[in-house]
């Protein structure tokens, strides 16, 4: 028994069945993502004031990994096009295109997660703060929550929790080369900075733990990179085993490469917004 309305729109909708299913869908991804991004905006809005970090995100990756989006969108409709115009073969490169382009976006991701979770804050006993990247570890944890050995982190010391949270802030232009250079130092120098175990209250990397921002920055960008990773195998699958079908109903197919691209531009949206709210605002 055939399916009906694979390939011809259905009456009620004027869609066939598969495309009627991938706007459902998305109505339901557009909830879940809006949802999201209403607690990112409650959570910044509530955020004490100058409690906000600025410049934790490379500018340059998320610029880079929005060129990458946008440009698989283009390659993928350029796929769906050569499959109207009965190019096979075009529609194999076009589509080849958009799973490397997916598989760059995720190697770019993962490059900036790998920083954050190499990144650590310490707070001492002292009440100052030492952040940046671990070079050397050797603390052991204690039972009592204290530490022993030392560890090694290639940044710089603040003393308040403040200067944390706009690390890109360009220093005050002051008077004399001295409180110039003390000035940018408290930003923009990095040395090595052994902290041993016992001058310790609290250490943490950047992963999604470490405060409100890296909660919300993971919960964000990790669900759109699982979208992102979803959408490379769909695309893949029908890229490698299941182009078969165009030799046996190629209209059919061709709608499945419409509706897995709908899909793939509603990634490309939502990488859209994402990029501006958490990396330049």
């Amino acid at each position: 028994m055939e399916i009906p309305y694979t390939r011809e729109a259905r009456p009620d909708t004027g869609l066939y069945n598969a495309k009627v299913g991938i706007w459902l869908f998305l109505a339901s991804e557009v909830m879940l993502f809006g949802a999201l991004f209403s607690t990112y905006i409650l959570l910044r809005v509530s955020a004490p004031e100058n409690l906000w970090p600025h410049g934790w995100l490379n500018v340059r990756w998320g610029t880079a990994n929005t060129i990458v989006l946008i440009t698989s969108s283009i390659t993928t409709v350029m796929a769906w096009a050569s499959l109207k115009l009965n190019q096979f073969s075009k529609f194999k490169l076009y589509h080849a295109c958009t799973i490397l382009l997916a598989l760059t976006f995720a190697g770019i991701k993962s490059i900036e997660y790998h920083d954050k979770f190499t990144h650590y804050e310490a707070v001492l006993t002292n009440g100052k703060f030492v952040d940046g990247h671990m070079g050397e570890n050797k603390l052991v944890r204690q039972d009592d929550g204290t530490y022993t050995g030392y560890a090694i982190l290639k940044g710089h010391t603040v003393d308040k929790e403040e200067e944390l949270y706009d690390l890109k802030a360009k220093p005050k232009k002051t008077e004399g080369t001295e409180a110039q250079a003390e000035a940018a130092s408290k930003h923009g120098g990095h040395e090595e900075i052994r902290v041993e175990g016992s001058q310790i209250k609290k250490i943490s990397n950047y992963g999604p733990w470490h405060n409100t921002y890296t909660a919300i920055y993971f919960t964000l960008t990790g669900l759109h990179a699982l979208h992102v990773i979803g959408g490379a195998i769909v695309i893949g699958f029908l890229w490698g085993p299941g182009s078969k079908m165009w030799r046996t109903d190629p209209e059919r197919f061709t709608n499945r490469i419409e509706v897995s691209g709908l899909f793939w531009h509603f990634v490309d949206l939502v990488w859209i917004f994402l990029f501006p709210v958490l990396y330049l605002l």
